[in-house]
């Protein structure tokens, strides 16, 4: 398993300009950040010869505003990569369940964890902590709230769910039930839906001891002065937010509708920014024929929790679908 997102090193390796790749390997907002974000980027230069709050107390605030939940609940970090692998060493040799599939990242930061199945909540270990992803990661099926809860009320142990693309689906969060259960540990990702992975920003959500508790343990400055205010930027424009979530799920549609009608492809549903797709043929090879037109996929084959052949293709721009799309058509015909 490899993460996407890795269009510098591939351009650069095959002498590429990288602006001339279609990136659907990473599945970040196609409209990209809101307007107001490059502004507050460039009004906060003259901030970056200073030292960033420890932990910025603007950026927890109006999470807990947008979140509802209280301000001393997050722990905000240098995304949710980095939150995964704080986790892991909190944790330290605590068994853990990966109810696959999920983020490759997890499987890194937990070596030794056992794999359920995602879509069997009947294999999850009640004596061990679990981690639950929702939408699932690749194939964008999200969990029910019901499932969730059931699961906290049978054990005590810890259940962290990454919700990093959440906002693409519109769902609430499953930190509604924060109050009734401490154990519960939510994962948020603030560079998907706000279209910042350059700058790294995700936060993690839990009881706010426990969050008081690991903040002895956490190295300062995780988030740098520029990240802080594009995130207060974008947080802070909800006509951004509301289109996003239109164009993604229209663009979806007709990502869908389209796939299907290719030879050998299997679209499934997806409550996310990206399309799982199953295929009757070795997915390296439509990976290597499309990455020679420089467009990137996310290749999926015997993914844990995801058996068979397999790619993960991220919602972008109608330009950019178009291009994938022609590519592919041509690939099923080569």
């Amino acid at each position: 398993m490899t993460h996407g997102g890795d269009i510098f090193a591939i351009a650069a390796a095959r002498g590429w300009d990288w602006r001339e790749v279609a990136d659907f390997s990473a599945s970040i907002n196609p409209l990209g950040p809101a307007p107001g974000v490059q502004t507050a980027i460039c009004k906060a230069i003259h901030r970056i010869r200073h030292y960033p709050e420890r932990e910025p107390k603007r950026l927890r605030e109006a999470l807990s505003k947008k979140w509802n939940v209280d301000p001393d609940s997050i722990l905000l970090g240098n995304g949710a990569t980095e939150l995964i692998f704080f986790l892991a060493r909190m944790f330290g040799g605590r068994a853990i369940t990966l109810a696959a599939p999920v983020f490759s990242e997890f499987h890194r930061a937990f070596p030794r964890a056992h794999v359920a199945k995602l879509s069997k909540p009947e294999t999850w270990l009640t004596e061990q902590a679990l981690v639950v992803t929702r939408p699932a990661n690749p194939t964008g099926i999200s969990t029910g709230i019901s499932a969730l809860r059931e699961r906290l009320e049978q054990s005590g142990e810890p259940l962290i769910i990454d919700e990093s693309f959440l906002e693409f689906s519109g769902l609430p969060s499953a930190s509604t039930l924060l109050a009734r259960f401490p154990q519960l540990i939510v994962l948020r990702s603030l560079t998907k839906f706000y279209a910042l992975p350059g700058l790294r920003l995700g936060a993690l959500v839990t009881d706010a001891s426990l969050i008081a508790e690991w903040r002895r343990y956490r190295e300062p400055w995780q988030v740098n002065v520029l990240a802080e205010e594009a995130a207060l930027a974008a947080l802070a424009d909800d006509v951004h937010s509301s289109a996003t979530i239109d164009f993604v799920r229209e663009q979806r549609e007709f990502l869908m509708g389209q796939i299907e009608a290719i030879a050998g492809a299997t679209p499934h549903p997806s409550d996310a920014n990206f399309i799982c797709v199953s295929l009757q043929h070795r997915a390296q090879d439509l990976v290597d024929y499309l990455l020679e037109g420089k467009i990137l996929i996310r290749n999926c084959a015997n993914w844990p929790g995801l058996p068979g052949e397999a790619v993960r293709i991220a919602v972008r721009t109608p330009d950019e679908n178009e291009r994938l799309l022609r590519a592919w058509r041509a690939f099923r015909c080569a």
